[in-house]
């Protein structure tokens, strides 16, 4: 890539939050005048719902990203928590003592995934790779591999995941309030202005006295609750709890939060970029369905999409690295 296309390239990242809301309004337009459907109050409260949620998890990932790592666990966690919430329901334990014990068992796993990387050495992606496959084997064990029926779940529970506050789904109030958290930590927090120094260049900010370790351990614990709470709310809005839930969610939620800025090298990104990131992927999927494109090339153009957001993010660091 030639030194004017790179600096092109640049300048189009310094304005991504701006350039991923003129693409949203594009494609909104598109699919306005493709398709009847699109503007339907159905529609845009299915889109609404499913980027919510999903959302919750892009969140941590982005935090994760930031200081360096990687989780892709994440879409395993999500089912872990419904079913150790689904399976302590059906004990007799009342839902929301559950869904606490299933949040606090995934902020372990992260936990424990954040001291396996700072105390033995390991890499984020080989221990997430191999949490993954744990922690689903665990929902497998715990249902024995059959989905759970929770329909009765009390009206009071199942308000989390199906209810409306003044006309507004209740996913998305829980949604736009760990958003305003999150952002407002990242922004203002000196433990969380730390994670953005550990992962810019983790050997200097262990010399100016940032406890690195420490913050890998925080995100990765974050990342991993925030998986569970999104978990729980998956639980409340379906009333069920699948094993097989969550396949393949790593990949969108690591997308949509490149897409919105972060790096995967690590010091770079911020929550409102990972939303729009996942507000993108959410109406690019829904457009795909309503034009009935075939769920396979589906798959291909979401590839592309994580293809060329990686894509971007490589040429930007090497852009920096040259100075």
């Amino acid at each position: 890539m030639s030194t004017s296309e790179t600096s092109t390239l640049v300048r189009i990242v310094r304005v991504r939050e701006f350039g991923l809301l003129a693409i949203i309004a594009v494609l909104f337009v598109v699919m306005s005048l493709a398709s009847p459907y699109f503007l339907t109050w159905t529609n845009m409260r299915a889109i609404l719902l499913s980027f919510s949620i999903e959302g919750i998890v892009v969140i941590g990932m982005t935090i994760l990203l930031i200081v360096g790592g990687i989780d892709l666990s994440v879409g395993s966690v999500v089912c872990l928590a419904m079913v150790i919430g689904g399976t302590l329901f059906l004990a007799g334990l009342d839902p929301w003592t559950a869904s606490l014990i299933a949040v606090a068992v995934c902020g372990f796993i992260g936990f424990l995934m954040g001291l396996c990387v700072t105390r033995i050495g390991l890499h984020f992606f080989i221990v997430s790779l191999a949490f993954m496959v744990i922690t689903r084997g665990l929902s497998l064990l715990l249902t024995q591999g059959t989905p759970q029926s929770l329909f009765s779940l009390p009206p009071a529970f199942k308000f989390v995941g199906q209810g409306n506050l003044s006309g507004v789904p209740f996913v998305i109030v829980i949604f736009l309030v760990l958003i305003a958290l999150f952002d407002i930590l990242l922004r203002r927090s000196i433990l969380f202005r730390r994670v953005y120094y550990t992962g810019s260049n983790e050997k200097a900010a262990r010399f100016s006295g940032i406890d690195t370790k420490r913050a890998k351990v925080l995100c990765a614990t974050i990342c991993s609750l925030l998986a569970g709470v999104a978990g729980v709310v998956y639980m409340a809005r379906f009333g069920a709890a699948t094993p097989q839930f969550g396949i393949g969610m790593e990949l969108s939620v690591i997308a949509a939060a490149v897409i919105g800025g972060a790096s995967l090298n690590g010091g770079s990104g911020t929550i409102a970029g990972a939303v729009l990131g996942a507000a993108l992927l959410s109406l690019v999927t829904s457009s795909l369905i309503l034009l009935n494109v075939p769920v396979y090339w589906q798959d291909i153009i979401r590839g592309t999409i994580l293809l060329v957001a990686v894509t971007i993010d490589h040429f930007l660091n090497a852009s920096k690295t040259r100075g």
